[in-house]
């Protein structure tokens, strides 16, 4: 396909159109793919990275400028930087294949909940929830006893992590006067 025909194609992506964007991808999907191929060295990764790449070049089309640069070279760019920031970046998501992770990070100590019901301190934990507004209550069993992230709390339940934050510490706070007395 030609340079002109993809500044077509890129111009059209710039605009949306979908039909556009899929003919982009049948005629430089493979050679992209090699690019990313070439720097990771891995298939799985590669694959994450072109995909990334297109999702770019959908939102970033606009921005692409036919005097600068030819179409397939500034695609090419993005793969290779992307490529780049993959390497960088820690990848926790390592197959555990033979399951020696599993069993390092394996603790058979007691989660929270079953080491308050232990200690035998449960009945004034249960006292002093109670003693709590609804919401700093509901916040603070998501995140102490289903281990729940602040930012988890907040997108599930709709409402902006700094309130979630604010909440569990008032609430925390109140916990502690409550248990110290």
């Amino acid at each position: 396909m030609s340079n002109d025909q993809l500044v077509q194609l890129l111009a059209q992506t710039a605009l949306k159109n979908q039909v556009a964007f899929s003919e982009l991808y049948q005629h430089t999907s493979s050679k992209l793919y090699s690019i990313a191929l070439r720097h990771l060295k891995r298939t799985d990764w590669a694959e994450e990275v072109l995909q990334e790449c297109f999702v770019s070049i959908w939102h970033r089309a606009i921005d692409y400028r036919s005097g600068s640069s030819a179409p397939l070279t500034w695609m090419s760019a993005i793969v290779k930087n992307r490529s780049i920031d993959w390497l960088r970046r820690p990848h926790y998501e390592e197959p555990d294949v033979d399951g020696t992770l599993t069993e390092a990070l394996a603790d058979d100590a007691l989660g929270p909940l079953d080491q308050l019901v232990q200690t035998g301190e449960t009945a004034a934990i249960v006292r002093c929830l109670q003693e709590l507004e609804t919401k700093q209550k509901q916040l603070i069993n998501f995140a102490f006893f289903d281990g729940l992230s602040h930012s988890d709390l907040a997108k599930s339940l709709k409402i902006p992590l700094g309130t979630v934050k604010s909440a569990i510490r008032r609430g925390l706070i109140q916990l502690k006067g409550c248990l110290s007395l």
